[in-house]
């Protein structure tokens, strides 16, 4: 792994995430009010990217495509695909997955991931 510079904190308001390539790596950093975290940019249901995905809950990505949430701390999975009414019958075949994160530091203002 190898540590890139990708920005200031204070460019990534909290609350909020933001797209950068790092390393070759599609990733999203988010800041929440309890730190800075990193997933990869695609979610895993259908590959979707989740740029534009809503945040719930302080803490969670919501896809805008089918609606799947992950925890952006864990990219551990929240709910798995539901909308619309039908997709279940995908999810037979595209089984829960979690994101991929990335390990985000802050020095001196400027954040870190390893990728």
């Amino acid at each position: 792994m190898a540590r890139h510079q990708i920005c200031n904190e204070d460019e990534i308001p909290v609350g909020e995430k933001k797209p950068f390539t790092v390393g070759g790596e599609e990733v999203l950093v988010y800041h929440l009010e309890d730190g800075l975290f990193a997933t990869q940019s695609k979610c895993t249901h259908v590959f979707w990217p989740l740029k534009n995905g809503k945040m719930k809950n302080n803490c969670e990505v919501e896809c805008p495509f089918h609606r799947a949430r992950f925890d952006v701390r864990t990219g551990e999975v929240v709910e798995w695909a539901n909308f619309p009414v039908g997709v279940q019958l995908l999810n037979l075949v595209r089984k829960k997955k979690a994101l991929k994160t990335f390990p985000v530091t802050l020095q001196e203002g400027k954040v870190f991931v390893e990728v």
